[in-house]
């Protein structure tokens, strides 16, 4: 199993990054996942914190819960109508 949180990446056109990322310890049951943009320039692990999730989604396994994300991360529309349902946008 890879300890690396971060399940799916993309870069959008305009420069913030979507991705899928696991936020349960790496092994543990059940797997969960949120799925975030982060428009900062810099990455913002460095800074601290993550910013606010999208979705949160809960799953058996790594692909479960990608299998729920990826598809919402892949759509700009989805991704923006997303963000505004949160007051992100």
């Amino acid at each position: 199993m890879d300890d690396d949180p971060i399940l799916y990446f993309r870069v959008l056109a305009h420069g913030p990054s979507v991705r899928v990322r696991r936020t349960s310890v790496s092994g543990a049951l059940p797997v969960t996942a949120v799925l975030e943009v982060d428009r900062r320039a810099t990455r913002r692990e460095r800074e601290g914190g993550f910013p606010p999730p999208l979705m949160i989604v809960a799953g058996n396994s790594e692909a479960e819960v990608l299998g729920v994300l990826r598809p919402h991360a892949l759509d700009d529309r989805l991704v923006a109508g997303l963000m505004r349902e949160k007051g992100l946008r």
